[in-house]
């Protein structure tokens, strides 16, 4: 165990990034380099009952930077999530987010940042087709991103996942301006979250960084940032489960974390295709979503991808090829206590009609290594509830 002092840095990565243990102490300065005088903390339900919040908000009091607060954003924010932070934000004369906590609340705070000047509704915005050149870009605000989970990566990404109201499905919010103006991305924010949010979220980063490296197009940057972000959450998940307070695991989640964001932009694969709608409808965990289906998507894929699998594995020094990574996920899975079937998490049969259509149109299915219909989407649905792990 280590305290994380010797894992520190200035990264422009791809955005100005101040990662290290104490570095939430800097967050009035990087306020102020984003002219931000009067920000708005925009962070989740459950964070704002923890003395984080009013500790974060006193360190910008000191430095004479007086916050208000906006904390109802659910673990599956929704559009109305977004419009509370909008009217809180002019409520409160604000000029700039600062958004804290884990992947809902980096969401939605970029999703206020971008809606606090803008005339169009918000699902105008969402990732189809030039959607982005709606954006009245004078309107947008200035945010800062503060992570306290290692999953999402939101913290270096330019969208926002919220979900539809009135069809109960997750939309991507895009527009590259909703790339956070600066990162105060500190481990020990992380230490007191609970093993199992450790674990779920820690495994939706083994996610990103595994589906970005298996997308098929040509982006060789990304898959050098995946390779190294899939062997930090080898290395270091289950001693950050295991320990809150290790902080050189938790530094190495986090720095996994944002890698995963960073390589994602070569495209995801089904696990976020099956993660999306389930979420958007059940209500279920994304992370722990995403580590659930996260073998039987490896199985529906390993005829394109096992190759590249066994290229994986003999970079990070796991002998066997595809099995023997295969193998490395089932234990990792097993070591930190995610359940085996999307049963466990309320998915049932009769759920596949309605779900997998969604699957096959869900942004992410584009850039599976094999193709997504409605009928291979409804049979990894079904293995995925009963678990079965054998192949196709």
């Amino acid at each position: 165990m280590g305290d994380g002092s010797s894992l520190r840095g200035n990264w422009n990565y791809p955005t100005p990034v101040r990662f290290g243990v104490g570095r939430i102490r800097e967050l009035p300065a990087a306020c102020r380099e984003l002219s931000i005088h009067r920000p708005l903390i925009v962070t989740d339900r459950g964070l704002l009952k923890l003395p984080l919040v009013e500790q974060v908000r006193g360190i910008l009091s000191e430095a004479g930077l007086n916050a208000a607060v906006y904390g109802e954003v659910r673990g599956n924010p929704v559009g109305a999530d977004v419009d509370g932070g909008v009217r809180a934000f002019h409520a409160e004369g604000c000029d700039g987010v600062v958004a804290l906590g884990g992947g809902s609340a980096l969401d939605v705070g970029k999703a206020v940042a971008l809606m606090v000047g803008q005339e169009r509704p918000l699902w105008d915005f969402e990732d189809v087709g030039d959607n982005d050149q709606r954006v009245n870009v004078d309107g947008m605000v200035p945010c800062v991103a503060v992570p306290t989970t290692s999953g999402t990566g939101s913290e270096v990404g330019r969208s926002s996942v919220i979900v539809d109201e009135r069809s109960h499905r997750k939309l991507i919010i895009f527009h590259a301006r909703m790339l956070p103006g600066k990162v105060i991305a500190d481990p020990a924010l992380s230490a007191g979250l609970p093993a199992d949010l450790t674990a779920w979220t820690g495994i939706d980063a083994l996610s990103h960084n595994l589906e970005a490296y298996c997308s098929p197009l040509f982006h060789p940057q990304a898959d050098g940032i995946a390779v190294e972000g899939i062997r930090l959450v080898f290395e270091a998940l289950e001693a950050a489960v295991a320990d809150g307070n290790d902080l050189d695991a938790r530094a190495k989640m986090m720095a996994a974390s944002l890698m995963g964001a960073t390589a994602f932009q070569k495209g995801l694969g089904a696990m976020h295709s099956l993660a999306h709608p389930i979420g958007g409808s059940l209500d279920t965990h994304h992370g722990l979503t995403n580590a659930v289906v996260m073998p039987y998507v490896l199985q529906l894929n390993r005829s394109v991808i096992e190759a590249r699998i066994a290229r994986l594995s003999a970079w990070l020094g796991i002998e066997g090829g595809f099995d023997g990574f295969f193998q490395q996920v089932l234990r990792l899975r097993e070591s930190v206590r995610i359940p085996n079937t999307l049963a466990s998490l309320g998915v049932t049969e009769e759920h596949v009609t309605a779900l997998a259509p969604q699957v096959v149109v869900d942004p992410t299915a584009g850039t599976n290594p094999v193709p997504l219909t409605e009928e291979n989407a409804a049979e990894l649905l079904r293995r995925c509830i009963r678990g079965d792990l054998s192949g196709w």
